[in-house]
């Protein structure tokens, strides 16, 4: 099947399923707000203690790598399942892997943020809603702007937000569903686009970086309501003694 055919069979199961392509969309970037406080963040303190031996750029270089095996991993089964007629549920597993990588690619911005020391001020709302806009920017933060960071997500953060993952979705698409024709593509696409969104960040933060012997004291990040997902080049963190 050609790359147009399998658009359109997407897009006739999307109707199928009583569904717009627009409302599809809609829906993953409710998804992707919906995740972003809970996605697991090790702070600065943790990642040294995991990696004792590494620099700041030797320790991002490594994060980096784990989060592009780990992107690569999720690309590779949606490559595979592309391989076969497109079902309705297709749009299922382009939702499974919009989302999938979006949780890993955030993750990854925040650690590169406490890696620079650059951890954004507030709570978990506000730091992921700061950590969800570089994603969507592929921009490090911008710590000396409050205005930048200290927003909640309300409404109209909210529908800025969705309005912009919609449009990072939208044109993602055209790349991603007429080239899914195999594990190894998908794995290289995602293994691609992850470290090319790390080096826009990381980019960013060495103009504001703070080294490591300056940094002030800063609180332990609070974990989310989630069991910690292990990925490729990590150490598991060990759950609290009760």
């Amino acid at each position: 099947m050609t790359g147009a055919g399998r658009l359109n069979s997407v897009k006739r199961g999307v109707r199928k399923g009583g569904e717009s392509a627009r409302a599809a969309i809609g829906h993953i970037a409710d998804l992707i707000i919906d995740i972003a406080p809970r996605v697991p963040v090790r702070d600065l303190a943790t990642l040294r203690k995991q990696f004792p031996d590494l620099g700041p750029e030797e320790l991002a270089d490594r994060l980096v790598a784990g989060a592009s095996r780990a992107t690569a991993t999720v690309g590779a089964g949606i490559g595979a399942a592309a391989m076969m007629p497109v079902p309705p549920a297709m749009l299922a597993e382009l939702a499974t892997e919009i989302t999938g990588v979006a949780a890993i690619e955030m993750k990854l911005v925040a650690e590169l943020h406490e890696v620079y020391g650059l951890r954004p001020p507030g709570g978990i709302v506000q730091r992921s809603t700061a950590y969800l806009t570089s994603w969507t920017e592929e921009r490090g933060i911008d710590v000396t702007r409050p205005v930048t960071v200290n927003a909640a997500l309300g409404g109209q953060m909210k529908r800025e937000l969705r309005q912009q993952i919609m449009k990072r979705t939208v044109r993602d698409l055209p790349n991603l569903i007429p080239f899914m024709v195999g594990a190894a593509v998908g794995a290289m696409m995602n293994r691609r686009d992850t470290r090319r969104l790390a080096e826009r960040i990381r980019k960013d933060l060495r103009k504001q970086q703070i080294p490591w012997g300056r940094l002030p004291e800063l609180p332990p990040l609070e974990r989310p309501a989630l069991p910690y997902e292990v990925l490729p080049g990590d150490q598991p963190d060990r759950p609290p003694n009760d």
